[in-house]
């Protein structure tokens, strides 16, 4: 991509998709972080806190 075909934050913004694959590989690389050093992790579920432990973090396989 050359200088002239740079999108803008808006652009990034409107079409969102590069911004959701980027948070999606965070929270992974997060998820992934916490089950090695063996933290669980607080998650939402049916409408309450929950803690979950380190050997059921599940991470996504890279492919």
């Amino acid at each position: 991509m050359s200088v002239a075909e740079k999108k803008t934050i808006d652009d990034l913004f409107r079409e969102g998709k590069e911004i959701d694959k980027a948070l999606r590989k965070a929270v992974q690389q997060a998820l992934l972080q916490h089950k090695k050093a063996g933290n669980p992790v607080a998650a939402w579920r049916d409408g309450k806190t929950v803690w979950i432990q380190p050997e059921d973090i599940v991470v996504e396989e890279k492919s």
